[in-house]
Parts: structure tokens; C-alpha cells; sequence
């Protein structure tokens, strides 16, 4: 199987199960806080670990409580983390999230040591992207990390695969050309875009986005199902897997990282977003970040088939 790198943010949640998201004035009550290993490098790392890929994570943590307790998570996952940094000067990052009675979350996040990953630290550990055959990206690093990272990583001939989020106000344009596959959901693509109603124009959106340089889109569409735009496979819908959702965080990270472990075993990128598709849909069952991720032998009992 070939190597999947991480690079991102790794990010305690503290999470909060509530009735309803509160309006701007309103104070409610929740009965608990967890604390709960995440961000969505970290989340993309995890899931990758558990579902069995060859993966390592470049990030940065603080030299706190909260880091050993996120090392403690990818480890377990069989994460390589010879590529995560202490950052004496800086906290480990947090995430505060709410979650409601429909499973949807709101989430703030303080960046701490992510926001601290810089290019000199791609630099000092080079060697992990040029071991890699994919590398994973998303927006809660420095964009001139990212834009960076993923220059070099395109140089080096690897397959980049982006997650947009959080989607920045200015969105480096140059970041598209080292792109081979983006995944937004819909709301990401129309931040994007600047296309309303993406869902009734998503071919336009993409067209948008492969005008950009990018070869390959995933849409993930929640209850709707993935909607891809692809040079292997053209455009097709995929059907949304019906389960009753309970909480969606992690379920994009999950996605993503099951992508890229289904391509890195040599599957097309169809049949990998089938597989993601399953995965994620676990998730949503499931509370938590790291905590609702499946391992492989979950997701096939969940398929009923032994991909």
C-alpha cells in the first residue's frame, strides 16, 4: 500500500451536547464537556490509521497536557508522528463545540501550536514528503504553510488531496494548481465559488473550480449524498447511506482519509468515494471526533462486503 502524509491541525475539542445552537444573547444549559482528541489534520490522520493506510502526521502540538492526550490518540491509531512538532512557545490548539439535538455542529477554534506550523517546519522534514505517495492538506494551518507544503509536494510528484475547510475569506488561487483532488461540501463550494444554490448548479461550480487547475471534485452533499466530477469517471451522483445522524463532526476528516486510503490500495476514485461515503456515514452516528471513527473491519461488516 502505498503512504499517506497529513499535514494539518491537531486540536482538542471540547465538546458540548445542547437542545438547540444558541442565538446571539441566549445562555443554555448542558448537563456535561468532553474532552475529545481532534482537528482536522489530526481527525484525517486518525481515520487513515484505523481503516488501515500507511500513514504519518506532520503538525504541531504545545508542550501541555492536551498534546500528550492527542499523541496518545494517533498512536493508538497506529499513527506515524515522527513529523509532530512541540511548540514550547505556544499551547496545543482547541476546539469549543457545540452539538444539538439534530446531530449539527457549531465550532470555534483557538489555533494555538497549528497556528505556528510554518514552512521551515516542511523544510526540517522533507524526508516525509518525499516517502509519501499522497499527501493531505486542510485550511486550519497557515495558508502559507499549506500553499507551500503543497507546491513542494506537487514538485516532489505526489497526488495532493485538499480539504477546504475552513475556507479562508481570500483563498489562494495559486493553491488550485497544486491540487489533484478537492472535497468541499456544499457550503465550502459556494464560498468558493461565489455560486448560490450550488446543489441546482454543481456542474457550473466545478466547471469553476477545474477552470482553476483542479483535476478531480468531490462534493459531499450530508443527506444528499457525493456528488463527483472526475477525469476517470466523468460526473456521477452517489447516493447519500441513510442512517440516523447524531453528530456530524469528523465525518468530512473521515471522508477525506478514506479516500485516500482506498487510493493508496490502488482503487479508482469512484470506487474510494463509495468507501468514504460508508465511512463518514458511521461517523454521523456516532458523538465525537476521533471517538466516532470506524476501523476497517467496522466499515465492511457496515457494507456488508468485504472491500
Amino acid at each position: 500500500m502505498k503512504r499517506i502524509l497529513v499535514i494539518g491541525s491537531l486540536n482538542l475539542d471540547m465538546v458540548v451536547n445542547v437542545d438547540h445552537t444558541p442565538v446571539v444573547g441566549e445562555t443554555i444549559l448542558s448537563d456535561r464537556m468532553e474532552l475529545i482528541p481532534g482537528g482536522k489534520g489530526a481527525n484525517q490522520a486518525c481515520a487513515a490509521g484505523r481503516l488501515g493506510g500507511h500513514v504519518t502526521m506532520l503538525g504541531a502540538v504545545g508542550d501541555d497536557m492536551y498534546g500528550e492526550i492527542l499523541m496518545k490518540s494517533l498512536g493508538a491509531a497506529g499513527v506515524d508522528m515522527k513529523g509532530i512538532v512541540r511548540k514550547q512557545e505556544e499551547p496545543t490548539g482547541i476546539a469549543l463545540i457545540t452539538v444539538n439535538r439534530d446531530g449539527d455542529n457549531c465550532i470555534v477554534v483557538v489555533s494555538g501550536a497549528n497556528g505556528a506550523l510554518s514552512c521551515k517546519d516542511i523544510d526540517n522534514h522533507m524526508d516525509l514528503l518525499k516517502e509519501a505517495d499522497i499527501v493531505l492538506f486542510q485550511l486550519e494551518i497557515p495558508l502559507e504553510t499549506v500553499c507551500y507544503g503543497a507546491r513542494e509536494a506537487k514538485r516532489l510528484g505526489k497526488t495532493v488531496i485538499l480539504d477546504p475547510a475552513p475556507v479562508p475569506k481570500e483563498f489562494p488561487k495559486e493553491l488550485y494548481s497544486y491540487v489533484d483532488i478537492i472535497k468541499p461540501n456544499e457550503t465550502e463550494l459556494q464560498m468558493l465559488t461565489g455560486i448560490g444554490d450550488v446543489e441546482n448548479h454543481l456542474a457550473k461550480a466545478c466547471g469553476y473550480l477545474k477552470g482553476q487547475g483542479v483535476k478531480n471534485i468531490l462534493v459531499t452533499l450530508g443527506g444528499k449524498g457525493v456528488y463527483l466530477d472526475s477525469e476517470e469517471s466523468g460526473t456521477c451522483r452517489i447516493p447519500a447511506v441513510l442512517v440516523e445522524a447524531v453528530d456530524t463532526t469528523a465525518a468530512g476528516d473521515s471522508f477525506t482519509a478514506a479516500l485516500a486510503v482506498m487510493l493508496a490500495d490502488g482503487k479508482g476514485l469512484r470506487e474510494a468515494a463509495v468507501f468514504a461515503n460508508y465511512v463518514s456515514g458511521i461517523v454521523v452516528t456516532r458523538k465525537g471526533a476521533q471517538s466516532s471513527i470506524p476501523t476497517l473491519d467496522e466499515v465492511r461488516r457496515f457494507m456488508g462486503s468485504g472491500i
